[in-house]
C-alpha cells in the first residue's frame, strides 16, 4: 500500500527549495559530479533576486573567521571554471580590501589578521598612510595607527555569480522551477522523501532548504529549530565623484563599524547600527521585490551612525545619497553558517544563515551541500556550522531574535 501512495507522484533524486546563491551554487555542484543524476531547483519568484541581488557582495577571502576562508577560496577557483564553460565574463573587480586599524585593539585585531593570510598564503602587506590616500582619495587616515592591504581582494555583482551557477546547472540537465512554492515536506518516520508544491507533490531522495531567511519555516515541520533570523542589512551609495576612482580599493574601517567599495563612480557604504532590525521567519514577507525595510530610505540610521564614519570620511555629511539598499540576511549568535545536516532526520539538508557572507561563500557551500547529497564525504571543514551547536532553540522567540539581531550590530567587518 505504502508503494502505491507514491507511485503517481513525480520523482527526482535532489530536490533544492531556493534559488538564491547556495541553491543555485548547489545545483551547479551536484549537476557537475553526478551526470546521470536528476536534480529539480524550485524557487516561489525569480531566481536571485532576494537577498543575492541586494548583497554588497566583498569577496572577502582573509578574514578573521577561518571557517570562512576555504569556502571563499572555492568560490572564486569556480568563478574561473564557469567563465571557461560560459565563455564569458564575471568581471570581478579585483581592487584589494584595506584595513585601516585606528586604535591599539584594532591593530591587534590587524596583527592577526595579517597572520591568517600567510597561514592561507594569501598576499598582505602593511602600507603608508600617503600610499593608503593615493589609492582611496576619499579616505582621512590622519587617525590610523596600521592600514594592511590584501591586493587579490575582489567584489562581484551578485545577481551575474548566482545565474552563472544556475546556467552551468540548466547545461547540465537540472530542471529549474520559477514561480513554484514549496508549502511542506513530505517526511514521514524521521526521514524526508519530498516536498508539497504549488504545483503537486515531487518525491526526492534528498531535500535541501536552502530557502534563505525563511528556510526555518519547512525544518520546523520535522522538528528542527534552524539556529538563525531575519535581520535587515543595509548599504547605501553616494552620488558620483572624482574621490571615488572605479579602481579605488574596498576599505574596511572596523573602529567605525563600517565597510566601503566603489560602485559606479560612486561609493557604496554600510555602516552598523545600534540595533539591527529584526523579524520572525514567519512575519518575513514572501516577496521582498516591493517591501519597505525603512521608510526613511535608512537616513535615520544614517545620520545616527554617520559620526563614526565621517571620521575617516570627511566629505560624509557633504555627499548626496543616490540609492539606499536594504535586504534580509539570515544571521546567527556567532556569525557562523548555518549548514549540514540536521541532527535526527534523514535525507534533509540545511544551507542557510549567511551571515551577510553568502556571497562570498557560495562556492564552498555549494561543493559541501552537493557532496553530502550524493551520499560521499564533504570535502570541507563545517563543523562549526553544524544545526545543533545551540541546543534546543526556538527559532521564533523574541528572545532568539534578539541575540540574532546583535550579532549584526556588534559586527565590524563587510
Amino acid at each position: 500500500m505504502q508503494k502505491k501512495k507514491y507511485d503517481s507522484m513525480e520523482k527526482t533524486d535532489l530536490v533544492i527549495i531556493g534559488g538564491g546563491i547556495f541553491g543555485c551554487a548547489i545545483a551547479y555542484y551536484f549537476s557537475k559530479n553526478n551526470p546521470g543524476k536528476q536534480l529539480m531547483l524550485l524557487e516561489r519568484n525569480e531566481l536571485n533576486n532576494a537577498a543575492t541581488s541586494r548583497a554588497a557582495a566583498l569577496m572577502t577571502m582573509v578574514r578573521s573567521k577561518r571557517s570562512y576562508i576555504p569556502l571563499t577560496i572555492e568560490t572564486f577557483k569556480v568563478a574561473k571554471e564557469m567563465e571557461g564553460e560560459l565563455g564569458e565574463t564575471l568581471d570581478f573587480k579585483v581592487v584589494g580590501m584595506m584595513h585601516v586599524a585606528a586604535s591599539e585593539a584594532k591593530v591587534r585585531d590587524l596583527e592577526v589578521l595579517m597572520d591568517i593570510a600567510k597561514e592561507y598564503d594569501q598576499e598582505a602587506y602593511y602600507i603608508s598612510k600617503e600610499e593608503a590616500k593615493e589609492k582611496a582619495p576619499w579616505l582621512k587616515v590622519d587617525e590610523a595607527l596600521k592600514i594592511g592591504f590584501v591586493p587579490n581582494e575582489a567584489y562581484c555583482d551578485p545577481y551575474m555569480l548566482g545565474t552563472f551557477f544556475a546556467r552551468c546547472a540548466k547545461n547540465r540537465g537540472t530542471k529549474i522551477r520559477q514561480g513554484v512554492e514549496v508549502v511542506g515536506l513530505i517526511h514521514e518516520a524521521g526521514t524526508v522523501k519530498g516536498v508539497k508544491t504549488t504545483e503537486g507533490d515531487i518525491l526526492a531522495e534528498t531535500v535541501v532548504d536552502a530557502a534563505g531567511v525563511w528556510a526555518p519555516l519547512l525544518a520546523e515541520e520535522v522538528g528542527a529549530g534552524l539556529p538563525m533570523a531575519p535581520v535587515r542589512s543595509q548599504y547605501w551609495i553616494t552620488e558620483r565623484s572624482d574621490l571615488f576612482p572605479t579602481n579605488s580599493p574596498m576599505v574596511l574601517l572596523p573602529d567605525a563599524q563600517a565597510y566601503a567599495r566603489p560602485e559606479g563612480g560612486g561609493l557604496l557604504f554600510g555602516i552598523r547600527e545600534g540595533k539591527s532590525l529584526v523579524a520572525s521567519p514567519k512575519d518575513a514577507p514572501k516577496d521582498i521585490t516591493d517591501f519597505v525595510f525603512s521608510a526613511d530610505g535608512g537616513m535615520d540610521d544614517l545620520f545616527e551612525n554617520g559620526e563614526r564614519l565621517a571620521r575617516f570620511f570627511p566629505a560624509f555629511y557633504d555627499m548626496g545619497i543616490k540609492y539606499y539598499v536594504a535586504g534580509f540576511s539570515g544571521y546567527t549568535p556567532d556569525s557562523q553558517l548555518v549548514v549540514g545536516e540536521v541532527p535526527g532526520v534523514k535525507g534533509f539538508l540545511v544551507a542557510s544563515g549567511c551571515c551577510g557572507a553568502g556571497i562570498s561563500v557560495a562556492g564552498g557551500v555549494g561543493l559541501g551541500i552537493a557532496e553530502m547529497a550524493a551520499g560521499r564525504p564533504n570535502p570541507l571543514d563545517f563543523s562549526e556550522f553544524q544545526i545543533s551547536r545551540f541546543g534546543k532553540i526556538d527559532p521564533f522567540g523574541n528572545e532568539w531574535l534578539n541575540k540574532c539581531a546583535a550579532a549584526r550590530s556588534n559586527k565590524v567587518s563587510g
